[in-house]
């Protein structure tokens, strides 16, 4: 039997939803994609009007491009290894253009709300008031947007703000003179601390961190890093990850070095920071670090080792809620930043939804939602089928372990995956299974 081709409502112009878009129309699936921006590319449209993007005016990818290439569009040869956020956005940009995936996307007009039907469907209500009905919903409106701030004890006399709001020296706040605390050590943390650490701003920074960071340099041997480690499939990932912490000494990968407080992980435990910059700026006295915030009390700032400064800003760099506003909360949610999601793209139980992109994979983001799309596609137009509910909330508890087992208890390493091990699951097991699963039953969409 054929399966009718889904009605199919897309949320999100960003990198993930443009490329479930491209999939879907590869396959024939008839879909429209609702943005809420004038603009695609959601977090990497810098300046973003409807607030989603977090990129600062300096930052720059800390993949490759080639590791961070689409496999069926490559990045340009003439970008840089490790491209900056305009180029990020103008290959989107070409992309969307390339493969007619404008013509689909009602700009200006996000998702209000959306209701699941008692016997399947969907009821979609967009900004401009207007109800539609859709057999599949794809939900791909990021996670980089909704930021996440520590609660610490006592308030802060000063200015603050996280690093989502934060474009350069000159806004939104003026940091040129100022005694700056910056909370964090992701990689964004590590860009504005070095950012506003150049002497040629009088600042002085101060770098906090709760569980501290192994530092890892983006060139080893002159090449981008990520081209020379990639995990195989054929062995397991802990094996391979110990392979790796034997050389992190080698890299100056520890932290104690630059004076940082020791790791509560070993590395790969938690996600590594990457940077060239940060252990020249710590060596060299422009940031002192501490750390982690005990209280806030006025102008001062206490820290964990009893040490205490005083601060006139304060930029908490301390990661994104997973928020789904169209949702009601009672039907779905993400507390801590957990969504038990088979494959990282299904919910048990509802065979009508998918999530594109509520990963974070290791190394590359890009072709990894480009293999979720490939399952997507499949699925939608009965290529593909599903297991039982049963069936995918084990495999949802296997794959958690394989891939956060070994992580620190954190809401940022809830949702990581090993890109490598997860596309070679996806292509020789996870599709052929779900094609056989598809053959022997009714298809979803009949």
């Amino acid at each position: 039997m054929n399966q009718a081709r889904p009605r199919t409502a897309v949320i999100g112009a960003g990198m993930s939803g443009l490329t479930a878009g491209k999939m879907l129309k590869d396959y024939g699936v008839p879909y429209t994609t609702f943005e809420s921006s004038d603009r695609i590319g959601g977090n990497w449209a810098f300046g973003n009007p409807n607030g989603h993007s977090s990129a600062y005016r300096s930052l720059h990818i800390d993949t490759s491009r080639d590791t961070l290439s689409f496999k069926d569009f490559p990045m340009p040869a003439h970008y840089p290894e490790f491209p900056h956020h305009a180029e990020i956005k103008a290959y989107l940009d070409e992309y969307a253009a390339t493969f007619g995936l404008l013509d689909h996307i009602e700009f200006g007009n996000g998702v209000a709300h959306a209701r699941r039907g008692a016997a399947g469907g969907w009821t979609i209500v967009d900004q401009a008031g207007v109800t539609r009905e859709f057999d599949l919903l794809v939900v791909a409106n990021g996670h980089h947007w909704d930021a996440r701030l520590p609660d610490f004890p006592g308030t802060f006399a000063g200015q603050s703000i996280h690093s989502h709001h934060y474009i350069d020296p000159g806004d939104p706040l003026e940091l040129t003179g100022k005694r700056i605390l910056v909370v964090g050590i992701g990689n964004s943390a590590a860009d504005i601390t070095v950012e506003l650490s150049s002497k040629a701003l009088r600042n002085e920074v101060t770098l906090s961190t709760r569980s501290s960071a192994w530092i890892v340099p983006k060139y080893i041997a002159g090449r981008p890093g990520d081209t020379l480690w990639r995990t195989s499939p054929y062995l397991p990932l802990s094996w391979q990850r110990k392979a790796v912490q034997v050389f992190g000494s080698m890299m100056g990968a520890n932290p104690t070095l630059y004076g940082l407080p020791e790791p509560n992980h070993k590395l790969f435990e938690a996600h590594p920071t990457q940077s060239v910059e940060l252990p020249l700026r710590l060596g060299s006295g422009d940031v002192t670090p501490k750390p982690n915030i005990s209280r806030l009390d006025g102008d001062t700032v206490h820290f964990v080792d009893g040490t205490s400064d005083d601060f006139d800003v304060i930029i908490y760099a301390t990661g994104y809620n997973i928020t789904f506003p169209f949702f009601d909360r009672d039907f779905i949610s993400a507390p801590d930043n957990r969504i038990r999601l088979y494959k990282r793209i299904f919910k048990p139980g509802i065979e009508d939804l998918a999530f594109m992109g509520f990963a974070q994979a290791v190394p590359t983001l890009f072709p990894f939602v480009e293999c979720q799309a490939r399952v997507l596609a499949a699925y939608a137009v009965g290529r593909y089928a599903l297991p039982s509910a049963a069936e995918m909330e084990q495999t949802i508890d296997e794959d958690q372990q394989l891939y956060t087992g070994h992580c620190t208890d954190r809401a940022r390493h809830t949702q990581q995956v090993d890109y490598f091990h997860y596309e070679h699951d996806i292509r020789t097991r996870e599709l052929p299974a779900g094609a056989k699963r598809a053959a022997a039953r009714t298809p979803v969409f009949a």
